[in-house]
């Protein structure tokens, strides 16, 4: 049995310091309801992604029946989802499965986040630490780093940022990492964020929505040596919703534009080494992935890949077999990977640019990808998209992150 989203559409992306998760979410949900042509009375079940209200609110628990009460949904059986970066993607998969199983005709995943409270500064930050093992947090930490000492910075090197997430410290180990091994250079992943940057003009509901040069990436202040801030994703506030149908449901729906789910795998980190490739958790859901969709990585038209820093794009490049280990810097400066190029990535302006609402950054993915496969993107339209690709991370756990979701859509036009 097929099933497709009917719905979908995103708040716009950014600061939204007068704003409660409350509202973003009863906004993403309206224009997602307007989008399939439903009323709420339709829904069946709820998944509900959040990472941070625990954290910074005290909201620990029902997040989602107190954000879907609030948006006007009683009754229904509501699902809360934390799987780091991948909470939404993972609501979706949960979704999916309910609807696949028969247990819901039609249903809705919510992914909705504040990053931003400037009265909480010190608790922003911390925050990122709940995703990853507190227990062997030193362990990991030194593991992770370690991957650094491949690559010392040059001397010349400005000093890093005195205050960052400390994902951004792992991401620059892993750029060392595979600047050392496969002699991919700074211009290369500044070339990742130039080309993300460049795409954000073209999307409405970015937070950043400004060119910017290899040059310009290059120059912008330091973070965590080699990446830049104009490398890594910022902190967002922002929400968006899915609604997915069964086959039968999707029929008595002639209004809707549909986009068929192919498939959906989810992994999960292992005690793998640093050199042990192809374990990777994104590569087994990808491969996991395409097989359950039939089809092979040279089928996708366009992807939208975890960017939170513009090397992870390059890995995820690999990792997914858009190119093999060790080419996914030249990938990037090849233009291949730019709209207009072979197999356009992250044509959103992806996390770097559309911004990174942790808990609703997979279904904001997903967002991009209905939105292109219905021919409805506008100037960042792929030409002739019929198969897209996401792949959303979440959190770290090892020398990897601790859960990967990867979605296959194929357009019904």
């Amino acid at each position: 049995m097929d099933v497709t989203i009917i719905g979908a559409a995103s708040t716009r992306l950014g600061k939204h310091l007068d704003r409660s998760v409350k509202s973003l979410a009863a906004e993403a949900i309206d224009l997602a309801l307007a989008d399939a042509g439903i009323e709420r009375g339709r829904i069946d079940a709820a998944w509900f992604c959040n990472t941070r209200q625990g954290a910074l609110e005290g909201q620990h628990g029902v997040r989602g029946q107190a954000a879907l009460r609030a948006a006007g949904f009683s009754g229904i059986p509501i699902f809360n989802t934390d799987n780091a970066c991948a909470s939404s993607s993972s609501g979706l998969f949960q979704a999916y499965a309910a609807v696949k199983a028969g247990l819901a005709e039609v249903a809705l995943v919510v992914g909705a986040e504040k990053m931003n409270y400037p009265e909480k500064r010190q608790e922003m930050f911390e925050a990122f630490k709940g995703s990853w093992d507190r227990e062997l947090a030193d362990e990991h930490m030194a593991r992770l780093l370690a991957m650094g000492d491949a690559l010392a910075p040059p001397p010349d090197a400005p000093p890093n940022a005195a205050e960052r997430s400390v994902f951004m410290d792992i991401y620059a180990a892993q750029a060392r990492f595979h600047m050392a091994r496969f002699g991919t250079t700074a211009r290369q992943i500044a070339a990742v964020a130039a080309k993300n940057h460049n795409h954000s003009v073209h999307n409405p509901i970015a937070q950043y929505r400004f060119p910017m040069t290899v040059e310009e990436v290059l120059a912008d202040k330091m973070v965590s040596w080699p990446v830049t801030r104009a490398m890594c994703a910022p902190m967002s506030d922002g929400a968006a919703a899915l609604i997915l149908a069964s086959e039968g449901a999707t029929r008595r729906m002639p209004a809707a534009r549909p986009v068929r789910l192919r498939g959906v795998a989810v992994s999960s980190s292992s005690d793998r080494g640093p050199e042990d490739y192809d374990r990777h958790l994104t590569r087994a859901a990808a491969d996991a992935c395409y097989a359950r969709a039939g089809v092979s990585p040279d089928d996708i038209d366009v992807a939208e890949l975890h960017d939170a820093s513009a090397i992870a794009e390059i890995l995820h490049s690999e990792n997914v077999r858009f190119c093999d280990y060790g080419d996914g810097g030249r990938l990037a400066e090849s233009g291949d990977s730019a709209l207009g190029g072979r197999r356009p990535i992250n044509v959103s302006g992806g996390l770097l640019s559309k911004g990174h609402p942790i808990g609703a950054t997979g279904a904001i993915q997903i967002v991009e990808l209905v939105t292109q496969l219905r021919g409805e993107a506008g100037k960042r339209q792929v030409e002739g998209a019929r198969l897209a690709l996401a792949e959303n991370g979440g959190g770290f756990h090892g020398i990897e992150e601790a859960a990967c979701v990867v979605t296959i859509l194929e357009s019904m036009r």
